[in-house]
């Protein structure tokens, strides 16, 4: 089945993927060409954002960072629209951070029409009891609600965020109980809300609530985690036979009854799939090329493949076999960081042509460090390649260090020996580190070390 997979074509198809890093590419790197799928040229692009991060930091205060988060998503060269949606919200009594939250949650808010988008939502909100103070409050802890369509769905969500933040007497009904059973136990509110929303509403019954709980924390889950709420759902939906069915298959592949449980406590969705699920997701694994203590180990560490389809799982092997990986290399990828599994193709691809064609690692060295892959390029890999180059640029290293040194060391070890020690061009290494647009150098150097820390 994969034995075209296996024998896929070397490192020189990395260059057909050039032009997918051009929007990450660092200030000093050699550009790449590419055409834009914006109707603006790449100079209106960036006076958009520009323009937007500008009115974001004077308008609400907002951090440079969160402003440039802001304008990859919204941005716009005229301030008449964000000024109508500010205006509106401050009409309705929401605070400049209250604001700051919504928006941050929903920046298309700033191009489209407010009175389309906003105004008939909270209006409609205050026409069915909602006191001020409480439309504030609640939809700045929760701008979700803003996101919701159709009056039912509004009013439905509005009354479940209500009653898990109030903490006034109610008429105890089951799901009263429960949630306030839940938020002792510090199940955060936002977990509580999915709990309310979902259609299996696992806190509507008794007797099977209560047992559900009591195994959840007899097995340690930290209640203020997702997991916890996750074991909830799966252990209200099955029922015991159905669970000692699921633990049997498993047992069956070679797990033994204590590691499926150990797994459960991993990624609690364990146990809802079906047995011909489960026995495919095996199968898929095995014909890749991986021995059957192999698939267990890599289900152990990212026991999410489960659920993975047989297709992407192909898929990720193919596409590190077509960008120059040796058959043996993509195996080694998927054993040590099973994660890759979940990677989109076009993210993949785009990490390694920086990673060897601009940094100059091996795919080698990529394969034996496959975690590298799952950090973030834009907000990971490059603050500290850009720094790796900056230095050796200046002739201050002569070479590039190992990609393990770069890129798998703790960040205060990477600063310590690649930032710290080179006092004499600290503050522009920082600058570099954090991606600033200006420059640092008017700080004493502890003080601009001191902005990383």
């Amino acid at each position: 089945m994969f034995s075209l997979i296996l024998n896929g074509r070397k490192s020189h198809e990395l260059h057909q993927w050039r032009n997918l890093l051009s929007p990450f590419l660092p200030p000093f790197a050699n550009p790449f060409s590419s055409a834009t799928t914006s109707d603006l040229t790449p100079e209106e692009d960036q006076k958009q954002k520009t323009f937007t991060v500008s009115y974001l930091i004077n308008s609400l205060g907002l951090t440079p960072k969160l402003a440039e988060s802001i304008s990859t998503k919204a941005n716009f060269t005229d301030k008449q629209n964000p000024d109508s949606v500010l205006k509106l919200l401050r009409s309705y009594g929401f605070t400049d951070p209250q604001i700051s939250t919504i928006i941050t949650t929903y920046p298309r808010f700033l191009v489209e029409n407010p009175e389309k988008t906003l105004r008939a939502k909270l209006h409609f909100l205050k026409l069915n009891g909602a006191s001020s103070s409480e439309l504030t409050e609640i939809v700045s802890k929760v701008p979700k609600i803003l996101g919701r369509r159709g009056h039912v769905s509004i009013t439905s969500y509005f009354d479940y965020v209500k009653e898990i933040l109030q903490d006034q007497d109610i008429k105890q009904t089951n799901r009263t109980r429960n949630v306030s059973v839940l938020r002792e136990l510090g199940v955060p509110h936002k977990l509580l809300l999915n709990l309310l929303i979902t259609k299996a509403k696992p806190v509507c019954g008794k007797e099977r609530f209560e047992e559900s709980v009591k195994k959840i924390i007899a097995m340690g889950f930290d209640p203020t985690s997702k997991k916890f709420v996750n074991a909830l759902y799966v252990f209200y939906e099955l029922s015991e036979k159905t669970i000692e069915e699921k633990v049997g298959v498993y047992k069956k592949l070679g797990f033994s009854v204590d590691e499926v449980w150990a797994i459960f406590k991993k990624w609690p969705y364990l146990l809802k799939y079906s047995e011909k699920k489960i026995t495919q997701t095996f199968e898929t694994l095995r014909e890749c090329g991986l021995t059957e203590e192999e698939v267990r180990v890599v289900v152990k560490k990212y026991p999410e493949c489960v659920g993975t389809s047989e297709e992407k799982i192909v898929s990720s092997v193919e596409t590190f076999v077509k960008l120059g990986f040796t058959g043996e290399e993509a195996l080694m990828i998927i054993k040590r960081h099973p994660q890759c599994i979940g990677l989109a193709s076009d993210t993949v691809r785009s990490k390694i042509v920086f990673l060897v064609e601009e940094m100059g690692w091996s795919l080698k060295d990529v394969a034996s460090t496959p975690i590298v892959l799952g950090c973030s390029l834009e907000k990971f890999i490059l603050p500290r390649c850009n720094v790796i180059r900056a230095l050796i640029s200046r002739g201050l290293i002569g070479e590039v260090p190992a990609i393990s040194s770069t890129l798998t060391s703790p960040k205060q070890r990477f600063l310590k020996y690649f930032v710290e020690r080179h006092e004499e061009v600290l503050p522009e290494l920082i600058s570099i580190f954090n991606g600033d647009r200006f420059t640092v150098a008017s700080r004493s150097n502890h003080q601009a070390f001191k902005c990383i820390m």
